[in-house]
């Protein structure tokens, strides 16, 4: 590639099953400065959107198992809304369609060539920071503002970083506050592979998030209903 390209660092996950696509395309983007992360299926893809910041995904449609256009919707159900470009093999009018239709920023069809992609990377990116930045989500309860854009709580004067997991559940809570929520109700309405969640490993994201915010309020916030799961105090 001839053209030099100048890019802010932003992180882009990859999902291609063709090994040899997945390491070119590692290979580049992370050459002219991306943060990348590659995966040949969707196994731990959702766990990574959930924990980390991405800026964009670029999704093969024949995976093992799974069309990527129906697993971008399933991500879509669950409010997952970082942008997607398609990098397929499927070409027809109707199946483009289908992609744009499910939730897809942009498509490119295979083969294709690597500095029109980049050009693709950089417009969808470009297009989403400005989106950001217009759009302002701020959450309030009592003494705590969450910034789920920047997965950001303060709590007064303190500021304490979540995970994009931990603001997830921190959201739900506040949108329910003084109800108490089961572990069941948590896994369907935080994680997007919930039939591979188990109530475990909802305790254990909860004490992660109560060992934030609680030192930081000087009390306790979040309560353990026993029997039933948790609450947020209103």
């Amino acid at each position: 590639m001839s053209t030099k390209y100048s890019v802010g660092k932003k992180s882009i996950l990859i999902v291609d099953d063709d090994k040899d696509i997945l390491e070119l395309l590692e290979f580049t983007l992370t050459n002219i400065g991306y943060d990348v992360v590659g995966f040949l299926n969707t196994k731990n893809v959702s766990k990574v959107l959930q924990e980390e910041s991405i800026d964009l995904i670029l999704m093969d449609r024949t995976l093992p198992n799974i069309d990527g256009a129906l697993y971008i919707e399933m991500l879509r159900s669950k409010n997952i809304n970082t942008p997607v470009i398609f990098i397929s093999a499927k070409d027809s009018v109707a199946e483009i369609k289908e992609g744009f239709l499910i939730g897809a920023d942009d498509y490119i069809t295979k083969p294709f060539d690597m500095e029109e992609l980049v050009l693709r990377i950089k417009a969808v990116l470009h297009r989403s920071s400005h989106e950001s930045v217009e759009m302002v989500d701020i959450m309030q309860h009592k003494d705590m503002s969450l910034d789920l854009n920047r997965n950001l709580l303060t709590i007064g004067s303190k500021n304490i970083e979540l995970t994009k997991l931990e603001a997830s559940l921190l959201q739900i809570l506040i949108k329910n506050k003084n109800k108490a929520l089961d572990r069941d109700f948590l896994i369907k309405n935080v994680w997007s592979d919930a039939e591979h969640i188990n109530q475990k490993t909802v305790n254990v994201a909860i004490k992660r998030l109560k060992e934030k915010i609680d030192p930081a309020c000087d009390k306790e916030y979040i309560k353990t209903i026993r029997g039933i799961g948790y609450l947020l105090s209103a």
